[in-house]
């Protein structure tokens, strides 16, 4: 009796655990838009601005501090969003419009820039192509000339509430960038500097001058210009062309008298230096081991005071490990364990400071934290329904590629999952590729398949950022070749370490991501199962030709990092590769895709057709490079889980 007892007990487990492996996922939390994009506080600390995304468009709104009631509020036009803002003096905001194109995750920035007061009055576009407005179809109301350029703020001034200094840059296709003081009320532009190269970004002093200028020519080779303030001449301090170095300044000390850059290195991550501007001496203040710098400000300045690495798990090094800004972020490290604090804004006293702690399992809640008191209080929460208990942790791992480079990635396991238990993975590629990188940091997609019971696998190849100049130009010209090769040594590093079940292997990525998914599965068709490309490109020479009929700066790029051997091209391009498929593939495109434009899908689709490889596509019309509505999410990622499902036996999405 007992034994049959102990034969039941051990049959409802293992039952258990199958249930618990095909029970329904819910999509909530990864599909609905049900918290704010970005919060910023008032200089005076009486308001917060808040932009709040509602499906194909952003809402900005201003909230009183003190009560929470609404004082003004501005719902953009359709398909109309926020890249960033700005609180340009006590009553007045600026933000950067942006469009769905080009990235999957978060609009780009159209480069045009729109004010309005606290209480909504005073709304109007102040710079950008859509003052046209009337020729357009929208409703953006404009009050300064039309003008076909991208704009965006390199200094608010704080001492000037009435100007803000941006960078101007026309649309054209190698273009002459310069400095304009504009008027935040009316957006008419005075010019108070050009440079001598094109696509330039600036730097400003604590005065407000514009002193350092980095860009490049059509040879895409950077060089990096000073000046002692204004009227004097540039002087040229670096040229990638004869130091191999690419130089970018990111601050000034609060005196004036240091700048700060960051600096890459013959090999390994980049370095931040310390310039003494009057005498040129230079001096190495940090450099990390494994990855790049992330710079941290003051809280209200522009004076860098220490550097954030997105390693394994995030580490803060201030320049000076006694000062008070570090014994401030010492002490936000304390009471958020197990978070990254970033100071998201302040006032202009610094009194007041606006805190955003996120982590792996964790979108991120904003706490206001008063200095006076040293309290800190719960603001608001990014994404209510994302329940951080129910999320599963990301594991920092490294493995040597086989011709000897580490390699470093992240592994998250569903948080159910036994330790030594080998399962279902699913192989995540990033897109982009280059300068792209995957760090530790709250992932819906990461998060949504751990939810279905899949361990999933990031792998920074070379070409990715965030490991130094060196790491990312081992990737050049590399697409389907060593890049590719790193997936495959990482895949099979999971296998060889007991994280993955060798039969239950999927590749999953979007754009690049896409593109890599595709050839996984064509050049290693006895490792993966199933293969999901998602607005991704599939077939490089036509890549080339739609990217080349930009300046001359984007055909040098295309042919410097993608490659200019049109045969080589077609040979590493999944469209050309059908043939070697065997696994089923999920092909998923937006007809408005301008980044990875649907004829790629379509293209991909018809090979693989005629090569009898099992198919099936989701096309929606309506969205572009990722899908940003609800309900298309919500499509989507029910169709991708049901797909998984079917070839590796996770979880399907709850209805």
């Amino acid at each position: 009796m007992i034994r049959k007892g102990l034969q039941w007990l051990c049959m409802v487990m293992v039952l258990a655990a199958c249930l618990d492996l095909h029970a329904q996922v819910d999509l909530a939390p990864f599909v609905e838009e049900d918290g704010i994009r970005d919060i910023k506080i008032s200089p005076t600390g009486e308001y917060y601005a808040v932009t709040l995304p509602l499906g194909d468009r952003t809402a900005v709104g201003i909230m009183r501090r003190a009560d929470r009631t609404i004082a003004g509020s501005f719902r953009l036009p359709k398909n109309t969003h926020v890249a960033d803002f700005w609180w340009a003096n006590d009553e007045r905001l600026v933000f950067g419009l942006a469009e769905r194109f080009g990235s999957r995750d978060f609009p780009s920035a159209t480069g045009e820039l729109y004010g309005m007061n606290v209480d909504g009055g005073r709304a109007q576009l102040l710079v950008g192509w859509r003052v046209q407005g009337t020729q357009t179809g929208t409703r953006i109301q404009s009050g300064a000339k039309e003008e076909f350029v991208h704009a965006w703020p390199i200094d608010l001034l704080p001492d000037d509430p009435r100007n803000i200094l941006v960078s101007v840059s026309p649309f054209t296709r190698d273009p002459v960038s310069r400095v304009d003081r504009m008027d935040v009320y009316t957006g008419r532009r005075t010019t108070v500097a050009t440079v001598p190269v094109n696509r330039a970004s600036f730097l400003t002093d604590h005065a407000g001058e514009v002193r350092f200028a980095v860009g490049a020519r059509a040879d895409n080779l950077s060089r990096l210009y000073y000046r002692d303030g204004r009227g004097a001449d540039w002087q040229l301090i670096n040229d990638e062309r004869t130091s191999g170095r690419l130089e970018s300044p990111v601050g000034f000390s609060g005196d004036d008298r240091k700048a700060y850059l960051r600096v890459s290195q013959p090999s390994g991550p980049d370095a931040i230096v310390e310039l003494d501007v009057a005498s040129g001496e230079r001096r190495e203040l940090l450099r990390d081991a494994l990855v790049d710098p992330e710079i941290v400000y003051r809280p209200g300045t522009s004076t860098p005071v220490g550097v954030r690495y997105l390693g394994a798990t995030p580490r803060l090094v201030f320049f000076d490990e006694a000062s008070e800004d570090a014994r401030l972020g010492r002490m936000f490290e304390k009471a958020f364990p197990g978070q990254v604090v970033r100071i998201a804004s302040a006032t202009r006293d610094a009194s007041v400071k606006l805190l955003l702690a996120t982590s792996d399992v964790d979108p991120g809640s904003f706490f206001t934290y008063d200095a006076p008191t040293k309290k800190a209080d719960f603001a608001l929460a990014r994404r209510n329904q994302v329940d951080p208990e129910r999320m599963a942790p990301m594991q920092g791992v490294s493995l040597p590629a086989r011709d000897g480079l580490m390699l470093h990635g992240y592994l998250t396991r569903p948080a159910s999952a036994a330790a030594d238990r080998p399962l279902p993975l699913v192989v995540l590629p990033h897109g982009g590729p280059f300068g792209i990188f995957d760090d530790w940091a709250f992932d819906p997609d990461v998060q949504l398949l751990a939810q279905a019971g899949y361990a999933v696998l990031q792998l920074n190849f070379r070409g990715s950022g965030n490991y130094g100049r060196s790491f990312r130009q081992a990737g050049a010209r590399q697409w389907g070749g060593t890049m590719q090769d790193d997936l495959t040594d990482a895949t099979r590093w999971a296998i060889e370490q007991g994280h993955a079940d060798p039969q239950r292997i999927c590749i999953y990525g979007g754009s690049y991501g896409g593109y890599a998914a595709l050839m996984g599965v064509a050049r290693e068709p006895d490792l993966y199962r199933c293969a999901v490309g998602y607005v991704g490109v599939y077939d490089l020479p036509l890549m080339r030709s739609q990217d080349r009929r930009g300046g001359m700066w984007l055909r040098t790029w295309v042919d410097e990092w993608v490659g200019n051997d049109v045969q080589r091209l077609g040979e590493t391009s999944p469209t050309r590769l059908a043939g070697r498929i065997r696994a089923p593939v999920l092909l998923v495109a937006g007809g408005e895709d301008e980044i990875a434009p649907v004829e790629h899908t379509r293209r991909m689709e018809r090979a693989l057709r005629g090569a009898g490889v099992p198919v099936e596509t989701m096309y929606v019309d309506n969205e572009g490079h990722g899908f940003y509505k609800p309900e298309n999410r919500r499509a989507y990622y029910t169709r991708l889980l049901a797909f998984l499902s079917t070839h590796l036996g996770g979880a399907t999405a709850a209805e």
